[in-house]
């Protein structure tokens, strides 16, 4: 089955361009001339069809800009980039190995450091996190927008989709306030408002521990085996960072508790205006 598309909202298109640019500047300076990587504004004509052997890449970016996104690659797509990459001839119909896959993560991370460093004047410090997933994201997206990789002829197609929480957070500006003589006229909630407010408080959320990360070199990952040690960023005393749908929700230390992991909670993160 498709998946539907919708147009770049204004507080994502900027987060989308950078993509575009940055995954277009990689591609440049790999193949030695340029290839045009275009944000489209509509659903192409004819999409992808999903598919177990889709690519899916989580995203999650933290510091000044906060909040989930993800990347997702037909097999087409992953082809495609994993030859530019791998300065193979682009053969449509040549069979996608794990290498491939390897590469294209790797070629993917290099344009999310261009992306973050596009980003940089207007949310400071945005460390961007890209991991490869099984599946699609749990989350609803607010926004699935189509990178188009190459000319139109015989293009490929990737999406990106934005969650609701780094769609709040790319939205430029904040409401004025109300004048003080506007605030005293605001009607007061009506009384069952409690009651509404109640209803959700039976809403699971899924939240995330993270106790740092790591960027690796392609042959590096190539290397990994049972009983390899990956070296995070973070010391052992450095507190770890709990996440409600890639925003920090609060920081603490990990515990054991009847055999299972758990975090006793040294820090809430202040609400995010």
């Amino acid at each position: 089955m498709s998946e539907a598309s919708s147009p770049a909202r204004p507080e994502s298109a900027q987060f989308v361009e950078a993509w575009a640019g940055s995954l277009g500047q990689v591609l440049a300076q790999i193949a030695g001339s340029p290839i045009p990587c275009l944000a489209l504004d509509e659903a192409p004509a004819a999409l992808p069809d999903s598919s177990d052997s889709d690519l899916w890449i989580s995203g999650a970016c933290s510091g000044g800009l906060r909040g989930e996104f993800a990347l997702r690659l037909p097999p087409a797509a992953v082809l495609r980039l994993a030859q530019i990459f791998l300065s193979e001839p682009s053969t449509p119909d040549a069979t996608l190995t794990p290498d491939h896959r390897e590469a294209a993560i790797e070629l993917l991370r290099q344009a999310g450091g261009l992306v973050a460093s596009s980003l940089k004047p207007l949310w400071g410090e945005i460390p961007l996190r890209l991991e490869p997933v099984a599946a699609s994201p749990s989350w609803p997206p607010s926004a699935t927008i189509w990178l188009r990789v190459g000319e139109e002829a015989g293009a490929t197609l990737l999406a990106i989709q934005i969650s609701a929480a780094l769609a709040a957070a790319l939205r430029p500006g904040k409401p004025d306030p109300l004048p003080p003589s506007t605030v005293a006229e605001q009607p007061a909630l009506p009384n069952d408002g409690a009651v509404k407010l109640d209803l959700l408080m039976d809403v699971e959320l899924a939240v995330t521990l993270r106790f740092g990360s790591r960027r690796l070199l392609l042959r590096e990952v190539l290397d990994l085996n049972p009983g390899a040690v990956v070296n995070l960023d973070r010391q052992v005393s450095e507190p770890v960072d709990m996440l409600l749908d890639g925003r920090l929700l609060a920081r603490g230390e990990v515990v054991v508790i009847d055999g299972h992991y758990g975090l006793r909670v040294t820090e809430v993160a202040p609400p995010t205006p």
